[in-house]
């Protein structure tokens, strides 16, 4: 306990915290309901030279078995605002709320632009961090602006979009300003009474088999919920493929020079294989996304590899799953055979996703 910060623990286990059930204990532990308490806990961890980690909905990151030899925050900032402008809602959400209730609380009340996104777990404050993505949308193309504390000096600064530097799993948060700031607020632009977006088409496929061409809201979340339950990448204690970090890859972005050699590396390992049949998707400008999923099972990998206590999903290649009593060590091995058998048989680099807390 501390004076300064009476809510202040010691030698919290990480591990429930987070969804892929790894990690050790936290050296020290503070909920924080308001901007005051994050200000608080910065100011308790700067005074003291205490490395310090914000934690969210746990669903993003890996921590080492030896936990983390800091203050970890946990961000628990509730509360959302409407305001209705011309033929937008703009919704200031805090940024410790739960994603999937916030998504389903739009979806209701027909507010479009985030209903792809549905069934994902974790903080809205995490969203625009890593720009989370799904089938066909990103939270960065309804975002306004995000709010967040400077680390050294607990002042508040509002990133417009364009400030945030959104790319594909990218923003300023991640990389150019990573641990530089702690995001208490996120900023939203949805569209009341808006189409839904069917981008995707594996989602396209089944929205039409269910519903037809014309759905609402509620039953594309409902078809992007049932997809995601197939391939374990919806929270359930009664699925031991829930126990993950959900998709542990990122799709890997090429150039077009780097996916015409891609393309011939390919080939040249698989008479068979016809270029067609590799899955790619544009990118941007010259830029083009393979499926890291492809990748992984074409270098040998089935649903369910392993014998151990950390293995791939059943469900989905993409999923590294918590079998029980699986460590981070267990986690970084399997990781490390799968990027050394991508890298051999296609020369592609695939990197993970979760950020890995607490490793030298």
């Amino acid at each position: 306990m501390s004076s300064d910060l009476p809510d202040l623990r010691e030698h919290v286990p990480l591990a429930p915290l987070t969804t892929i059930g790894i990690g050790g204990e936290a050296r020290w532990f503070l909920e924080a309901p308001s901007i005051e308490v994050v200000q608080a806990g910065l100011e308790w961890a700067a005074r003291r030279g205490v490395p310090l980690f914000v934690l969210g909905g746990g669903s993003n990151v890996l921590i080492a078995d030896d936990g983390f030899d800091g203050l970890v925050l946990r961000n628990r900032i509730e509360g959302i605002e409407e305001t209705p402008k011309d033929d937008s809602m703009l919704v200031r959400v805090g940024a410790g709320v739960d994603w999937d209730p916030f998504v389903a609380l739009a979806v209701e009340r027909g507010w479009a632009g985030i209903e792809t996104l549905s069934g994902i777990p974790g903080s809205v404050g995490a969203t625009p961090i890593q720009n989370v993505g799904a089938y066909g949308q990103e939270v960065s193309e309804t975002i306004v602006n995000v709010e967040a504390l400077e680390r050294t000096s607990g002042r508040l600064r509002i990133f417009s979009r364009e400030e945030c530097r959104f790319d594909y799993r990218h923003s300023i948060f991640k990389e150019e300003a990573k641990d530089e700031f702690v995001v208490v607020a996120v900023h939203f632009e949805l569209t009341p009474g808006g189409k839904a977006a069917l981008r995707y088409p594996e989602l396209k496929r089944t929205v039409e088999e269910r519903f037809g061409n014309d759905p609402s809201l509620s039953e594309v979340r409902e078809a992007v919920i049932a997809i995601r339950k197939r391939k374990g990448m919806v929270i359930d204690a009664t699925d031991p493929d829930s126990r993950s970090d959900g998709s542990f890859f990122m799709n890997p972005i090429l150039t077009l020079p780097e996916l015409q050699q891609f393309l011939e590396r390919a080939l040249a390992a698989d008479p068979a294989l016809k270029a067609d049949e590799i899955p790619t998707f544009p990118a941007g400008e010259a830029r083009v996304k393979l499926s890291a999923a492809w990748l992984i099972e074409h270098a040998g990998f089935t649903r369910g590899y392993g014998d151990g206590p950390v293995g791939l999903s059943s469900k989905h290649t993409l999923a590294i799953v918590n079998r029980g009593g699986g460590t981070a060590v267990d986690v970084l091995r399997l990781v490390a055979e799968i990027q050394k058998r991508v890298a051999n048989r296609f020369g592609v680099a695939i990197r993970p996703e979760p950020n890995f807390i607490g490793f030298s």
